[in-house]
């Protein structure tokens, strides 16, 4: 009797402990991602400004 509470008890351990395991995954991976696209889109918008002071001499040396 006492083997089967324990196994159950580490059956239920280990399935609940991959649920969460599962969440934390899924949930680094979206922090991850939605960092990644913040950046580019960063990066992206202060080129654009780069090259639209690059473009325009007249104003730099003026």
């Amino acid at each position: 009797m006492m083997r089967t509470r324990l196994l159950w008890f580490t059956m239920g351990f280990s399935a609940t402990g991959a649920a969460v395991a599962q969440f934390v995954w899924k949930d680094l991976w979206t922090d991850r991602y939605a960092v990644s696209v913040d950046t580019k889109q960063k990066f992206d918008a202060l080129e654009a400004r780069v090259l639209n002071l690059e473009s325009n001499p007249s104003q730099v040396e003026g």
